[in-house]
């Protein structure tokens, strides 16, 4: 089992409130369109949209805006042409950043992070200049409940999962790219109900930041980065000290 990361401890900075539910239902609709765009408005055929739907409804987005993004992917409603992009970066302390970002205008979607980064302490960098740093894998998260830690790591391996971190509140479990789906299925066979199923990209090395300062500024692009309108998820390689981490908080 995965030991706990201290980044944990200030995650609930980043916790959806109300006046920001709007904002997270628009990551939903973009990730619903482009799921079905890509791969059919069907969920019974399209693992992606499958996901995607139960993520949305796990944040109580209205079936009327779920059912509305499916029909602008699949072209029975009109919308804007929509495309995915990660771009590549560093933070304050040679943090290294993956910014997925889903829009209908790349020029204007890079430059607008070229100006987050730049006024946050951050830069661009080159395609592939951090991208290695960095494995593709599959998180599914759910409420601890009654679960114990050998529960959840034999769940984990029953399902087909990799490994278990402890999230405070919740389970983490990580799984292979290419086995998201299967073990999110198991998981819903066996009556868990998963608050994030999600690909994400893991580092394979962090920075473990123990200056304050420097911990605040990148906390402060992460936010930023988060916060625009075309990011989806952002993506760092940093841990943060105990000693600073209550300070954050």
């Amino acid at each position: 089992m995965a030991g706990h990361n201290k980044w944990s401890k200030v995650k609930h900075i980043k916790a959806v409130v109300d006046a920001k539910r709007g904002k997270a239902f628009s990551k939903f609709s973009k990730e619903l369109t482009l799921a079905s765009k890509l791969g059919g408005s069907n969920p019974e055929l399209n693992a992606r949209l499958r996901t995607a739907i139960l993520n949305a409804r796990a944040q109580n987005m209205p079936n009327d805006n779920i059912e509305r993004a499916i029909k602008k992917g699949a072209g029975e409603l009109e919308g804007s042409t929509l495309e995915e992009l990660v771009y590549e970066g560093y933070g304050p302390g040679g943090v290294a950043m993956l910014i997925e970002v889903v829009t209908d205008n790349r020029n204007r979607a890079i430059n607008d992070i070229r100006v987050i980064m730049g006024k946050n302490g951050g830069t661009i960098a080159d395609t592939g200049s951090v991208a290695y740093m960095f494995q593709r894998l599959g998180e599914i998260r759910f409420p601890k409940a009654n679960l114990q830690e050998d529960d959840a790591m034999e769940l984990a391996l029953e399902t087909g999962g990799d490994d278990v971190i402890d999230g405070d509140d919740e389970w983490v479990i990580r799984t292979p790219w290419d086995q998201l789906f299967a073990v999110s299925s198991a998981l819903q066979a066996k009556n868990i109900t998963a608050s994030s199923t999600q690909l994400i990209y893991h580092p394979s090395t962090t920075v473990t930041l123990t200056e304050p300062d420097t911990a605040k500024a990148l906390l402060k692009l992460h936010d930023t980065l988060d916060d625009y309108d075309d990011t989806q998820h952002v993506h760092a390689n940093f841990d943060i000290d105990d000693a600073i981490a209550d300070q954050l908080n």
